[in-house]
């Protein structure tokens, strides 16, 4: 996958764009939360790695949050430093190679993950438009 033409170019333009979403998104977050969300990093990989996939994670996830939730840490007893994923060819893909629609599943997957990330089940996701 990323051996082709041109592969580095395109790998570059989807991170750009991403941070460029996730920054626009922490700019809008209500102060309490921006405080919060600039205290997880946000790692971006092409796809999931095969040990997560191994683990039974489906191959074309588009996000992932991994560590304890923000309200249930305990300092000194984390197991994982907690942080988002991003899937940024699964992101690519599932937009239909489409920029605008791209920027947006960025937006959503971010914003499912740091929804995570606060404490937030799939249920609150639901109700909130952040499947």
């Amino acid at each position: 996958m990323h051996k082709r033409p041109g592969w580095q170019r395109h790998w570059t333009r989807l991170q750009q764009a991403a941070f460029q979403e996730v920054d626009a998104v922490m700019k809008r977050l209500p102060a309490d939360l921006k405080h919060k969300a600039r205290d997880i990093p946000v790692s971006l990989e092409p796809v999931p790695a095969k040990d997560l996939i191994d683990d039974g994670l489906d191959p074309d996830i588009l996000g992932l949050y991994v560590g304890e939730a923000y309200n249930e840490r305990v300092a000194g007893l984390e197991n994982v430093p907690p942080q988002i994923l991003l899937f940024l060819e699964n992101i690519w893909d599932y937009a239909g190679h489409d920029t605008a629609a791209y920027r947006e599943e960025v937006r959503i997957t971010y914003l499912h993950e740091l929804g995570h990330y606060l404490g937030l089940d799939e249920d609150d996701l639901c109700r909130r438009e952040l499947d």
